[in-house]
């Protein structure tokens, strides 16, 4: 089953709405109520003090009734009922086993349960008869004796006294309360969105300067307005963007320092290396005629030395990327052609198979396609085995160049990470660590991309460049 997630605007107009409704249904109901049992209870109030009033001050000989003796005549139990009987009302009496009824009014309209506990006393019930709701009084109608003592004389009445009055008066009731609970639904409503909007306005401008900080806008703030755990929050808020502004900006600094330094150090030891590079041609042949000892330790000064312009020309590559001052200077090339080129001038034709269809031109700059080319064959060479092969082709979405070595492969787990810099996988440990990230770092500059991928066996990467 799909969850519907809402949102805290929507959640909090639905609580205060549900609240409001709550209470004023509560009130309502409670309200209704109350004037419900008042209004019924002065009623029966009234009615009953009115039965008893005429049931002491009747004038009609029903002092003589006393049980066993002959019953009323017609003529007293019509006095007796025409007294007690209300407007629209009606009154049955009952002497031992006879029965006097009353218009649409008999004994069978009496609850049992009123009947027999009207004997001694005076008994009230509400009760709901064809459709109408009727106030029933029963009670004993008693003898005053001279000495004021009342005897029963075995007579009961039943008075009906209508309640239509009453109901309609409740139902004319039900209609402005419900009214009422209408407009304080629209009223809540109302407040509820109102209150909703001061409360979330400041959840809002946090959200977007949290995303405006996100985006590198450092310098966002927000106004602080009133005391409240907003106005605490956004204060907090200001707080963290100024450390974190701070923060960057030291790091920032300090990125820029450690770029520079190494952009100088670069630059300056390009001098040195120069002069010693101009002499390690006239010391490998010097090396020749040394003694074993000796030469192989000139070797292996060339060697570091070579190996040391290779990372000072990297550094210095890396920090115009770093920098931003590194540019493309596109040009038409025929992609087979370079492809000879850097493999000639480095003295690895013979060792690379070339699979590149002649004829196929592409928009890029030579120089570091040159520089990612170099990098991906001079890896497969230095850390694969052979054969290795290099093919190109033009697909719809640009050039794809791949570089393949048939070696022992890469292991997985350094797949993630060939290209970070300084960065050396399993036993390809003699590099620097920079030339991939160079590589990928040109192919980006066109636009383009470097992926690699297991082969069985070997390493294949690919080059992709997007058409200019």
């Amino acid at each position: 089953m799909r969850r519907i997630h809402t949102g805290l605007r929507a959640r909090l107009v639905i609580t205060f709405t549900l609240i409001a409704v709550a209470a004023s249904s509560l009130v309502a109901v409670i309200g209704y109520e109350l004037v419900k049992s008042r209004l019924i209870e002065r009623t029966e109030q009234v009615a009953v003090h009115d039965v008893r009033d005429t049931l002491e001050g009747i004038r009609v000989p029903i002092g003589a009734v006393w049980p066993g003796n002959s019953p009323p005549t017609d003529a007293e139990i019509n006095v007796l009922q025409k007294s007690l009987r209300t407007p629209n009302g009606g009154v049955v009496v009952r002497y031992e086993d006879y029965l006097y009824p009353d218009g649409d009014f008999s004994m069978g309209d009496v609850p049992v349960d009123l009947a027999a506990g009207s004997s001694m006393r005076m008994v009230v019930k509400r009760q709901r008869l064809n459709g109408r709701m009727w106030l029933i009084i029963a009670t004993p109608v008693w003898r005053i004796e001279p000495i004021h003592t009342a005897q029963p004389t075995g007579m009961n009445v039943f008075v009906f006294v209508p309640l239509s009055e009453e109901e309609q008066l409740l139902t004319d009731l039900r209609q402005p309360l419900a009214t009422a609970g209408v407009i304080m639904l629209f009223v809540a409503l109302a407040v509820a969105l109102v209150s909703a909007r001061r409360v979330l306005l400041p959840v809002r401008q946090l959200g977007s300067a949290a995303r405006a900080l996100g985006a590198g806008h450092l310098d966002t703030r927000l106004p602080v307005r009133g005391q409240d755990e907003l106005a605490e929050l956004t204060a907090t808020f200001n707080d963290t963007a100024a450390a974190l502004e701070r923060s960057v900006s030291e790091l920032r600094s300090l990125e820029a320092m450690s770029r520079r330094f190494v952009a100088d150090v670069s630059h300056e030891l390009r001098t040195p290396l120069t002069a010693m590079t101009a002499v390690t041609d006239m010391l490998y042949e010097e090396a020749e005629r040394l003694p074993s000892e000796p030469a192989a330790a000139v070797r292996l000064v060339l060697k570091e030395i070579k190996r040391l312009r290779t990372l000072v020309e990297q550094l210095i590559e890396a920090s115009r990327f770093d920098s931003g001052t590194a540019t493309l200077h596109l040009d038409t090339v025929n992609v087979a052609d370079a492809v000879c080129d850097c493999l000639e001038v480095r003295g690895w034709l013979e060792q690379v198979r070339v699979n590149v269809p002649q004829g196929l031109a592409f928009l890029l700059d030579p120089r570091r396609f040159d520089v990612i080319l170099a990098n991906l064959v001079g890896n497969a060479l230095r850390h694969g085995e052979p054969p290795v092969v290099v093919t190109a082709r033009s697909t719809p979405n640009g050039l794809e160049v791949k570089v393949r070595d048939h070696g022992k492969g890469i292991p997985p787990s350094d797949l993630p990470h060939v290209f970070n810099r300084f960065y050396k996988a399993g036993a390809r440990g003699d590099g620097s660590g920079l030339g991939l990230s160079i590589a990928r770092a040109n192919a980006h500059l066109h636009g383009g991309t470097i992926s690699v991928r297991p082969q069985q066996p070997g390493t294949l990467f690919t080059v992709w460049l997007p058409p200019a």
